[in-house]
């Protein structure tokens, strides 16, 4: 007796899900079908990026090979073309690169393409501040201290990554306008920092040997 009513609940059961299957079948092959296509898509998406990395990772270092090869030209045009077209990573490493080869030829353009760079809020803050100071260096000869200050002080905050480099130009910048107030107080940051690299603490330490001495009160 008990299987004949196990063979009924089981044809109940085939029923409902024959019932359910004709009810439903059409949004559970929509579902199937959308899930296999969004799968294909993002297999398909990943592809493309991979080999638009490889291409623009084997342009950027034909790019590279141009510049070692001194063919600024060919290499500043062979960046910018980068700079518009490659993948993000690429990009922003190829607009530092082509502000870099403009410099080599005229350092006031450079300096235009980094600050260029440094205002573009889709660099990251590491290369912001990297192309700032890069900026300031091409400037250095011909800037005002003050404006050099307002270029390079957010770069020389005790937790930036650049701020070693940014408070040197500064010290030199003070330096040179003669102002041994300010040269002194980026060159003691300088000296305070242990993590000043050794190169960097000894040219300070040779250009604070140039300062008059503080005067006594």
């Amino acid at each position: 007796m008990s299987e004949l009513f196990d063979e009924v609940d089981e044809e109940v059961r085939r029923e409902r899900l024959k019932k359910l299957w004709d009810q439903y079948s059409i949004y559970i092959i929509a579902a199937a079908l959308l899930i296999i296509a969004a799968v294909g898509g993002w297999r398909g998406y990943q592809y493309l990026e991979a080999k638009k990395a490889a291409e623009a990772g084997a342009a950027f270092d034909a790019a590279v090979d141009l510049s070692e090869q001194n063919k600024r030209a060919e290499a500043e045009l062979a960046f910018s073309k980068l700079a518009t077209s490659a993948p993000w990573g690429y990009r922003m490493l190829a607009k530092l690169r082509a502000a870099a080869e403009v410099a080599t030829r005229d350092p006031q353009a450079g300096a235009r393409m980094y600050d260029d760079i440094a205002g573009d809020r889709s660099m990251g803050a590491e290369q912001q501040d990297l192309a700032r100071i890069r900026a300031a260096g091409l400037l250095l000869d011909t800037a005002s201290y003050p404006s050099m200050r307002q270029r390079l002080e957010p770069a020389t905050k005790a937790d930036a990554t650049f701020r070693h480099t940014a408070r040197e130009l500064l010290a030199l910048s003070a330096w040179r306008a003669n102002d041994t107030a300010a040269a002194r107080q980026w060159l003691d940051l300088i000296a305070g920092d242990a993590e000043t690299p050794s190169a960097m603490r000894s040219r300070a330490e040779a250009l604070q040997a140039l300062l008059p001495p503080v005067a006594k009160s």
